[in-house]
C-alpha cells in the first residue's frame, strides 16, 4: 500500500463490488457500505423486483448500484453474471457472498428440503467462489467475503426460541460451518496468486421480535441488545478495502460478543 493514509486505506473508489442476496436486512446494508465507501456495486439474487428497488434508492443517494438477476441454483446463471459485470465494468475486486435459502423449517422435513438447501448454499457459494475467484486470480488482485453467521461458531441454543414457535432447522448450522472452513480453504487456494478471502459472522438482527425471544437473545450477548442497520457495514468495508491487504482465512465475529461467553 505504500505511503496510503490509512483513512484512504478504506476507500472502494476505483473498485467493483458484486454482494449476492442484497435484498435482506443484512444485505441491503452490505450493499449500502461498499457503494458508500466508493464501489460500483452490482447486487443479484432471484428476487429482480426487490433489487431494482433498493439499487433505485441507493442511485436516489448518488450511488452507483445496478441490480442483476442470479439464480444460484444454476452454473450457467452464475456465468452469465460474471460475463455481464466483466463485460460492463471490466473487473471485479470485491465478491461478498450473502445469497442463502432457507428451505428447511424443521429436523424432520422431507430430505427434498436439505438437497435443495445444499444445492443453493453449498455447491452454489462454490460455484460462484471459483467463477469469479478465478478472473480475480488472473488479476493477482481481489477480496472475497463469505457472510456466514454466529450458527456457524456454535450449537444451537433452543432455549432462546422457546415458547416462541421458531425451528432451528439443521442445514443452516450445516451450511455456515462449512462456510467458514471453507473460507480457508480459498485463502489458501488463492493466496500466492493475490487474492483474499474471508468470512463475516454477524449475530441476530433486530426486527421487533417477541419479547420473550429478545429478552433471552440479548442476555446473551455482552453488548446486551441485537445488532442494527450499521453494524455490518464497518466489518464488511475493512474486508473489502486495502485495510485488510494482511488479512485473509479469518472468521470475524460481528455479535455484540455473543460468541465471546
Amino acid at each position: 500500500m505504500g505511503e496510503m493514509n490509512v483513512l484512504e486505506s478504506f476507500s472502494l473508489r476505483g473498485k467493483v463490488a458484486l454482494v449476492t442476496g442484497g435484498a435482506g436486512r443484512y444485505g441491503r446494508q452490505i450493499v449500502a457500505a461498499v457503494a458508500e465507501a466508493g464501489a460500483k456495486t452490482f447486487v443479484a439474487s432471484r428476487n429482480l423486483a426487490a433489487l431494482e428497488q433498493l439499487a433505485e434508492r441507493e442511485r436516489g443517494r448518488g450511488l452507483d448500484v445496478t441490480a442483476l438477476r442470479l439464480d444460484l441454483a444454476e452454473e450457467e446463471s452464475i456465468l452469465a453474471l460474471r460475463d455481464a459485470i466483466y463485460e460492463r465494468a471490466g473487473q471485479l475486486d470485491v465478491l461478498v457472498n450473502n445469497a442463502a435459502l432457507r428451505t428447511m423449517k424443521d429436523w424432520l422435513d422431507p430430505v427434498e428440503a436439505w438437497d435443495r438447501s445444499m444445492k443453493v448454499n453449498a455447491t452454489g457459494l462454490f460455484l460462484i467462489t471459483r467463477a469469479f475467484g478465478e478472473r480475480m486470480a488472473e488479476a493477482s488482485s481481489g477480496s472475497i467475503i463469505n457472510i456466514s453467521s454466529i450458527y456457524g461458531m456454535v450449537g444451537p441454543d433452543f432455549w432462546i426460541y422457546e415458547e416462541v414457535g421458531w425451528s432451528q432447522p439443521p442445514d443452516y448450522w450445516f451450511n455456515k460451518s462449512g462456510m467458514e472452513n471453507f473460507t480457508r480453504y480459498v485463502a489458501a487456494y488463492y493466496g500466492a496468486r493475490g487474492v483474499r478471502c474471508n468470512a463475516i459472522s454477524p449475530g441476530g438482527y433486530f426486527a421487533d421480535q417477541d419479547e420473550r425471544f429478545l429478552k433471552r437473545y440479548e442476555k446473551r450477548t455482552s453488548l446486551g441488545r441485537m445488532a442494527g442497520d450499521e453494524d455490518l457495514k464497518g466489518a464488511v468495508v475493512f474486508l473489502a478495502s486495502d485495510a485488510s491487504a494482511y488479512v485473509t482465512g479469518v472468521n470475524l465475529p460481528v455479535d455484540g460478543g455473543l460468541t465471546a461467553k
